[in-house]
């Protein structure tokens, strides 16, 4: 039998104004600490995105911060110190409370047998 392993994800979110609680889900992160694993998934739909916000958005400057994401989880060179810091502290890092315009939901726990396949139905059901 498969052991069940406790994982924590979260929503990444493009909030463009704060102020109006606006939001479009643009990708999952997801962390196992069992397995050692932190991973996200993200997709940014430009044409969902103008269409979505009254006001248009930058999309190439959300690209930007969305492959800094990516970066940060990964624990790549590019992403900088925070990047070099323990998966834990990227995962809380990254889902820490901010008002900017790239935000992450609350943390939310769970168990899976397989933290990828997790990722990516969490992925397709919340993002896609």
């Amino acid at each position: 039998m498969q052991e069940n392993l406790l994982f924590e994800y979260a929503i990444i979110r493009i909030v463009p104004l704060v102020e109006r609680e606006e939001f479009m889900n643009v990708g999952v992160i997801l962390y196992c600490p069992s397995r050692k694993f932190l991973e996200c998934r993200i997709s940014l739909n430009v044409e969902r995105a103008n269409g979505f916000f009254r006001k248009g958005i930058d999309c190439q400057e959300i690209n930007k911060y969305l492959n800094a994401f990516e970066k940060i989880c990964n624990g790549s060179r590019q992403g900088g110190v925070i990047a070099t810091l323990p998966q834990v502290s990227r995962f809380r890092w990254l889902t820490a409370t901010r008002s900017t315009i790239l935000q992450a939901s609350k943390v939310h726990p769970g168990l899976c047998v397989h933290p990828e396949v997790t990722l990516d139905q969490l992925f397709h059901e919340l993002v896609v």
